[in-house]
């Protein structure tokens, strides 16, 4: 009877793992370099870039790791204020807002998992940079360092 029952059941299970194989494939962005100067030091990053309103609106959100040296950036397409926010997004982040010119204007530290106040620019930028949280101030990155990637005019 068990048997029976399982191989009823197997087609399902094969149907419900390729969805969330093909769910979880959302994620999965092509990677770019990104870097940071700052301090004579230069860090270095992979990044997914969001450069469309519906990866704008997912991010990082459902993520429950993210390695260290990767990030997520924001790419809004004209420079204006931005505000960002934390829901569904269960991994704590630092969000570096940026110039045009690539330099930081403002720095968001530790930012609150699945929170939905709003974090502001502070400022017109183009983009925002979203790294684990504690790596700007670990690796001493402050407002008025620069970030080197393509979507930035130097």
């Amino acid at each position: 009877m068990r048997a029976s029952l399982l191989r009823r059941l197997q087609p399902l299970f094969a149907a419900l793992m390729l969805s969330l194989t093909s769910a979880g494939a959302c994620y999965a962005q092509a990677l770019e370099a990104l870097s940071i100067v700052s301090g004579g030091q230069k860090q270095s990053f992979q990044v997914e870039v969001a450069r469309n309103d519906a990866d704008r609106a997912q991010g990082l959100m459902f993520r429950r790791s993210m390695p260290v040296d990767r990030g997520m950036l924001f790419d809004f397409g004209r420079v204006e204020p931005v505000a960002m926010w934390m829901q569904n997004t269960y991994l704590p982040l630092d969000m570096l807002f940026i110039r045009p010119d690539g330099t930081i204007a403002r720095i968001a530290a530790n930012t609150e998992p699945l929170s939905t106040r709003t974090i502001s620019s502070g400022e017109p930028v183009l983009a925002v940079l979203e790294l684990n949280a504690g790596t700007a101030s670990r690796l001493g990155i402050k407002p008025g360092d620069r970030v080197e990637h393509p979507l930035f005019k130097h």
